[in-house]
C-alpha cells in the first residue's frame, strides 16, 4: 500500500486529553480494553470458521500475549484473531463518531463512571493513549490477499498508515509509554493487572518480560560454551474454563470449595453455595457463596465479582446485584449486560432490574429448599447467615415475602424455632407476645426464671435485630417483641400470697431512700423462685428509645424518653422477709440500709453493667458484709 497520513475523524481535537482526564484515576483500564479487544477478535475468528466463511490452519491454537519491555518503555498486546484490512483500519480506528467534547464532558462528569466511559463509544482502543505518547498497530487480516497494515499516532489527531512487516494473522498493538506510566513495564505490576481482569479469559493469556529475556541472552553469551537448556513452556495466567461455566450437576462439592478458596483467598470453607445457570430469558451464570462470618454483618466485607464474557469488570456493582447480597462472596458473568455504559443507565435499565430480581429469587429459593429438605443443617448455618437474611428482609420486601416462613430463632430451650412455632408453643403463657434475649450472660438470671417456669425466649443478639423486630411487628397483626427483662409473667408468680399494704409501703419507702430516687417504680410480688431477692424491669418502649438515641451519635434523649425502670421485690425471698422483720428495730437500721443497697445492686447487675462508681461501692459493701459474717 502507499504511505498515507491524515487526521482522525472526530468532532473535537480534545478527545485524547479528555480520555486522559476522565480515566486517569483508573489507568489500568487500558489493558482491560486492549486485551478484551484481542479476545473479541479471536471470538469473531472462531465464529467465521464455524460458519465456513474462513479456514483455520491445522493445529491452530488461539492465544493472546502481552510483552512488557522496560528497556524500550513499551507494551505489546498480540493476538491471532481475525486481524484488520486497510479499509477496516480506516473505518474502525480513524473514524470516531460522537457528539463533541461539551456533550461528552457533561454526560460523564460523574467520576464514579470513570471506568465505563470508554466502551460506551467503542473507544476501547483509544484508552491506550491514557498511558502512551505513541501507539502503533500492526495487523494482518484473515482475508486472502489482504496486506499487512501499520497505523501510528502520537496521541494527537494525526496518524500515519503504511505497509507492515507482520506476516501472521492477527493484530499487535505496541504502546510507547509516557514517563508517568512506566510502572506498567514492570512484570509484577502487569501480571497483577492481568490476573485482576483476565483470570478467567476464554483464551490462553501469556505474559513475557522482554527485558529479562534479553538479560538471560546476554548472560548465556558471556557464560559457558555449552548450549543453554530449552526454556520451559510458559504457563497461561488464566483458567479458560471457570467452574461457573459447567453444568451444576457436573460439579463436585470439592470443586466448589477449591474455586472459592482460589478466587477469594479464604481458606475457611463456605457454608453452602448457589450455582446460577440461565440462558433464557437472559444469559446469566455464576456462583454465590455463603461464607462463614467472622464478625457482625456491619464489619463483614463481602465480594461479588462481576464479569462480562469472562472479563472482570468490577466488585460489588450495586446497580446489578441487590445490595444485601453484597454480604456474600461470589462471581457473576452477565454477557448480555450493557456494562460499558454509565451506572445511571444501569440503575434505570429494566433488564438489569430483572437480573437483580432473579438473583434475589434464586437465593430465597435456596434457603427455602435447605429449610424444607435439610432442617438440621439449616439450623447449623443460621448463626452465620442470619445477619444476611435479616438485612435482606429489611432491604427487599420481595425477599422477605419469599423467606418469611423459613426465618428461625435460637431458643433458650435449646434448638431453633420459627415464629409460627414459637407463638403456637407459648400461646397459653403470652398471646401474640415474643420474649427475647439480647445478652445471654447479662440476662442469665432472667433466663433462669423463664426456664424454671417452663417459658421460652428467643435469642436476638445482633445489632440488626432491633430493626428486624420492628419489621416483624409491622407485618404481624398485634405481634409484640419484649425483652426478657421487660415483664414479669403471671406464670412466675405464686397465687394468693399477697402481703399487707403496710409492708408494701415500707419496702417502697426503704428502697427509694436507699437508692435516693423518689421516682423509682417499685413493685412487690411473690415469685415462685424464692432465691432471687429482686429483679429490675425496663419497659420495651423505653429500651428501644434508648437504643435509638445511641444510634444518633449518643445523643441524650433522656428528657424526652425517661427510663421506665421498675424494681420488683420478691416477698417470698428470705432477705426481703428479713428486711420486713427488722423494720421496727432502730438499732439495725445500718444493717437494713446495707442489705437493701446490696439487693438493689444485685438486681441492677443482672440487668446491666454497673458504672465505675457503683461497682467500687458494691465491692466495698461486699467486704463490709463479709466482715459482719465473720
Amino acid at each position: 500500500m502507499k504511505h498515507e497520513s491524515g487526521s482522525i475523524s472526530i468532532n473535537t481535537e480534545n478527545i485524547f486529553p479528555i480520555i486522559k482526564k476522565w480515566l486517569y484515576s483508573e489507568k489500568d483500564i487500558f489493558i482491560r480494553e486492549l486485551v478484551s479487544n484481542a479476545s473479541d477478535a479471536i471470538s469473531k475468528m472462531k465464529k467465521l470458521d464455524a460458519m465456513g466463511e474462513a479456514e483455520l490452519p491445522e493445529g491452530n491454537k488461539f492465544e493472546i500475549k502481552v510483552i512488557v519491555n522496560k528497556n524500550d518503555k513499551t507494551i505489546k498486546v498480540i493476538d491471532n484473531g481475525l486481524g484488520m484490512t486497510e479499509e477496516e483500519v480506516k473505518k474502525y480506528i480513524n473514524q470516531i463518531a460522537f457528539s463533541g467534547a461539551v456533550d461528552f464532558l457533561e454526560k460523564y462528569k460523574d467520576k464514579s463512571d470513570d471506568g465505563q466511559i470508554i466502551g460506551h463509544f467503542g473507544l476501547g482502543f483509544y484508552s491506550a493513549f491514557m498511558v502512551s505518547q505513541r501507539v502503533q498497530i500492526d495487523t494482518l487480516s484473515y482475508q486472502k490477499d489482504a496486506a499487512a497494515v501499520r497505523w501510528v499516532s502520537d496521541g494527537g489527531t494525526e496518524f500515519e498508515m503504511s505497509d507492515s512487516d507482520r506476516n501472521e494473522r492477527g493484530t499487535t498493538i505496541t504502546l510507547y509509554l509516557a514517563d508517568d506510566s512506566l510502572e506498567f513495564t514492570e512484570e509484577y505490576t502487569m501480571r497483577t493487572t492481568l490476573e485482576k481482569y483476565f483470570a478467567f479469559l476464554p483464551y490462553e493469556l501469556y505474559l513475557e518480560d522482554a527485558a529479562k529475556v534479553e538479560e538471560k541472552k546476554e548472560e548465556t553469551k558471556e557464560g559457558e560454551e555449552t548450549p543453554a537448556a530449552e526454556p520451559k513452556k510458559p504457563e497461561p495466567l488464566n483458567d479458560t474454563q471457570p467452574l461457573w461455566l459447567k453444568n451444576p450437576k457436573d460439579c463436585t462439592d470439592e470443586e466448589y470449595k477449591q474455586f472459592y478458596s482460589k478466587v477469594f483467598h479464604d481458606f475457611n470453607e463456605p457454608l453452602f453455595w448457589i450455582h446460577l445457570n440461565m440462558d433464557y430469558p437472559f444469559n446469566l451464570k455464576g456462583i454465590l457463596y455463603f461464607p462463614k462470618l467472622k464478625h457482625e454483618f456491619e464489619t463483614n466485607e463481602g465480594q461479588i465479582k462481576l464479569y462480562y464474557n469472562q472479563v472482570f469488570v468490577a466488585d460489588n456493582i450495586k446497580e446489578v446485584i441487590p445490595e444485601f447480597l453484597l454480604l456474600l462472596k461470589g462471581v457473576l458473568d452477565c454477557p448480555d449486560l450493557p456494562l460499558n455504559v454509565s451506572r445511571s443507565f444501569l440503575q434505570n435499565d429494566g433488564y438489569v432490574n430483572k437480573i437483580s430480581t432473579h438473583i434475589t429469587k434464586k437465593v430465597a429459593d435456596k434457603l427455602t429448599s435447605i429449610f424444607e429438605n435439610d432442617r438440621e443443617n439449616y439450623n447449623k448455618y443460621w448463626d452465620d447467615i442470619n445477619p444476611f437474611v435479616k438485612y435482606g428482609c429489611l432491604r427487599e420486601e420481595k425477599f422477605y415475602d419469599r423467606v418469611k416462613d423459613v426465618l428461625i430463632f435460637k431458643s433458650t430451650k435449646g434448638g431453633y424455632t420459627t415464629l409460627k412455632e414459637y407463638l403456637e408453643n407459648n400461646k397459653d403463657k403470652h398471646e401474640n407476645k415474643v420474649f427475647y434475649v439480647s445478652d445471654e450472660n447479662q440476662q442469665a438470671q432472667y433466663i433462669k426464671l423463664f426456664n424454671e417456669n417452663g417459658m421460652e425466649a428467643v435469642i436476638l443478639t445482633n445489632m440488626i435485630d432491633n430493626h428486624f423486630m420492628s419489621l416483624l411487628e409491622s407485618k404481624g397483626a398485634g405481634l409484640q417483641f419484649n425483652r426478657i427483662d421487660a415483664d414479669i409473667s403471671a406464670s412466675m408468680k405464686q397465687e394468693n400470697t399477697g402481703i399487707p399494704e403496710a409492708d408494701v409501703s415500707y419496702l417502697e419507702s426503704l428502697f427509694k431512700e436507699t437508692v435516693n430516687d423518689e421516682k423509682l417504680k417499685i413493685q412487690v410480688e411473690s415469685l415462685k423462685n424464692e432465691t432471687i431477692p429482686a429483679v429490675v424491669l425496663l419497659s420495651e418502649q423505653s429500651r428501644r428509645m434508648q437504643e435509638m438515641s445511641k444510634m444518633f451519635g449518643g445523643m441524650d434523649m433522656g428528657h424526652m424518653f425517661p427510663k421506665e425502670q421498675t424494681l420488683v421485690l420478691n416477698s417470698s425471698n428470705k432477705l426481703v422477709k428479713a428486711l420486713l422483720d427488722l423494720k421496727e428495730k432502730d438499732e439495725r437500721k445500718e444493717d437494713v440500709k446495707l442489705v437493701s443497697e446490696h439487693i438493689y445492686d444485685l438486681a441492677m447487675m443482672s440487668h446491666q453493667t454497673l458504672g465505675p462508681d457503683a461497682m467500687a461501692k458494691f465491692i466495698q459493701r461486699s467486704n463490709e458484709i463479709l466482715m459482719k459474717v465473720l
